[in-house]
C-alpha cells in the first residue's frame, strides 16, 4: 500500500504585496501558520491561488523557492495543470526537479475535452514525471466529468496518491470508496456541494479545502479520518459549528471572501489580481461578525474590528 495523505489539505492563496508582486515572506509566514495548526499538506497553484492570473515566470518562481518551505512539517503540493499535455509534462518537472511533495492534476480548462482524451492525458502525465500526483475531478470548473471506472483507472496508477471529488454526488463518491482504491481519498469543503459529511461517514481520508485558509484547526479537526465512533461525534459537532465559515468563504468567486477576510485578520494575503475585486465592505463585514460570533478571533489571537 502506498503512503497516503490523510487529514487537512489546504488550497492555500498566493500573497501578493502591495505593489502586485508574489510575496514570497508571505508564503513562508503561511506556511509556518499552517505547519503549527494541524495543516497536513498545502496546494501551492490551485484555483484558491489565482493560479490562471500567474504569469508563466511567477509559477516558475513560486515552486523554485516554495516546495522547500514545507520541510518536514507538512508536504508542499502544487496545481501543474497546463494548457496541454506538454505544458503539464513541464510543471510537473519542475516541480519534482524543485522537491515538491506531489501534485494535482485537473482537466486542461476551456477546452471542454471528453472523457476518455482526459484519461489519457493524466495517465500519460503519470508516466512522465516520477512525482505523487492527485487527481481533481472538478467539472464545474473544466466541464469534463470524469466516471467512477475512469477514475479507478487513473488512481491504479502508481504515481496517482490523492483523488480530489467535486462533483455534487455522493453515489460517486461511493463507487470510488466501494473499490478501495490505493490512494487518498478527499473532497471539496463546499457546503452546497455537501461531499464532505458522506466522504468522511464512507471513510474519506481527509478534506481537499479552501476554508483551511481561515480555520485550520477546524479544517484539521474536520478532515480526520473515522476510526472510532469517538470521531463521528466530534466530526458531527466541528461540522455543525464551521457551518458559518464555510458559508462564507464560499460566499463569492473563490478566492475573494478568503483573501478579503485574511486582510482583515492581518494574515497576509494583498490584493487579489484583477478583475478580480474585494468584497464590498457590508459583506466583509459579514465575514468578521463570523469570525467573532465562532470565536476564531480568540482561538488565532486576532483583533477584529467592529465593523
Amino acid at each position: 500500500m502506498r503512503p497516503r495523505l490523510t487529514g487537512s489539505f489546504v488550497a492555500l492563496i498566493t500573497p501578493f504585496d502591495q505593489a502586485g508582486r508574489v510575496d514570497f515572506g508571505g508564503f513562508r509566514t503561511l506556511i509556518d501558520w499552517h505547519a503549527e495548526h494541524g495543516t497536513s499538506a498545502v496546494l501551492i497553484m490551485g484555483s484558491t491561488g489565482e493560479v490562471s492570473m500567474l504569469t508563466a515566470d511567477e509559477r516558475a518562481e513560486i515552486i523554485r523557492r516554495t516546495a522547500p518551505m514545507g520541510g518536514s512539517r507538512l508536504a508542499v503540493w502544487f496545481g501543474c495543470t497546463g494548457a496541454s499535455t506538454a505544458a503539464t509534462i513541464d510543471t510537473l518537472r519542475l516541480a519534482r526537479d524543485a522537491g515538491a511533495g506531489g501534485a494535482i492534476l485537473a482537466a486542461p480548462s476551456y477546452i471542454c475535452a471528453p472523457p476518455d482524451d482526459i484519461e489519457a492525458y493524466l495517465l500519460e502525465c503519470a508516466d512522465a514525471v516520477d512525482l505523487p500526483m492527485g487527481l481533481y475531478n472538478n467539472p464545474p470548473r473544466v466541464a469534463t466529468d470524469l466516471h467512477w471506472d475512469a477514475i479507478a483507472r487513473v488512481m491504479a496508477h502508481p504515481n496517482m496518491v490523492v483523488l480530489k471529488e467535486s462533483t455534487a454526488r455522493v453515489g460517486q463518491v461511493a463507487q470510488v470508496l466501494a473499490r478501495r482504491p490505493d490512494c487518498a481519498v478527499m473532497c471539496c469543503d463546499s457546503p452546497n456541494l455537501g461531499l464532505v459529511v458522506p466522504t468522511m461517514s464512507l471513510g474519506g481520508h481527509g478534506t481537499a479545502n479552501m476554508s483551511g485558509n481561515i480555520d485550520p484547526v477546524g479544517m484539521a479537526t474536520l478532515s480526520t479520518p473515522w476510526t472510532s465512533p469517538e470521531q463521528s461525534v466530534t466530526f458531527r459537532e466541528t461540522y455543525l459549528a464551521m457551518l458559518p465559515t464555510l458559508d462564507f468563504t464560499y460566499s463569492a468567486v473563490n478566492p475573494i471572501p478568503v483573501k478579503s477576510l485574511m486582510n482583515a485578520v492581518g494574515l497576509p494575503a494583498g490584493p487579489l489580481r484583477k478583475p478580480l475585486r474585494p468584497l464590498e465592505p457590508a459583506a466583509l463585514a459579514a465575514g468578521l461578525a463570523m469570525v467573532r460570533a465562532t470565536g476564531l478571533d480568540e482561538r488565532y489571537g486576532w483583533t477584529v474590528p467592529d465593523r
